[in-house]
């Protein structure tokens, strides 16, 4: 049983990593990251291309053997639905169940996700909170489980290099030489 962690990665930053060695730790698994091609809730364009995305997780997870990528979203049709994407691994791994992590502010807005009845079927929704911030309460959360908080967003690592501001230490140095290395953000 591996979980999956989406989301945009753009770019993928300390706090991602941070969040996945604990939930991995907790749940006793390994994490697949799970680059969106394109999210229903955030339809704007990417500073970086999915399969670029992609590669800057594949960086920051490299030498982990609890973190993986899981590409399947960049080769299915836009936008990026989880049950989609759940139906679609679930065809390629039969009787591999998945654990699906959220962070709680995507889990207050399960509620206006794509088909979101059949998720329970397709996996076991775990949500992760930061001390202080409540999950919300909804019926298709099988799990709540605690990971530190890391005040860091992909919206501020892109305003910083936009402004030619370092991002070191913000992300792995491997995703900051491949940012700076293909001019992202800029």
């Amino acid at each position: 049983m591996d979980a999956l962690l989406g989301g945009s990665f753009d770019p993928v930053h300390i706090g991602h990593l941070v969040v996945a060695e604990a939930a991995a730790e907790v749940l006793g698994t390994r994490i697949r990251f799970l680059p969106a091609r394109e999210q229903p809730f955030k339809r704007a364009a990417h500073g970086a291309t999915a399969e670029q995305r992609a590669a800057m997780l594949a960086l920051a997870a490299a030498g982990n053997p609890r973190l993986a990528v899981e590409p399947i979203e960049l080769t299915l049709p836009v936008p990026s639905y989880t049950v989609r994407t759940l139906r679609a691994l679930a065809d390629r791994e039969g009787g591999n169940r998945f654990t699906l992590l959220l962070g709680a502010d995507a889990a207050a807005d399960l509620a206006a996700w794509h088909e979101v009845e059949a998720l329970p079927h397709l996996a076991d929704v775990v949500v992760f909170a930061r001390p202080g911030s409540a999950p919300p309460a909804q019926r298709l959360i099988s799990r709540v489980i605690e990971v530190p908080a890391v005040d860091v967003s992909a919206t501020t690592i892109r305003a910083r290099v936009a402004a030619g501001r370092s991002i070191r230490y913000l992300v792995p140095e491997a995703v900051r030489e491949y940012i700076a290395a293909h001019g992202l953000y800029r």
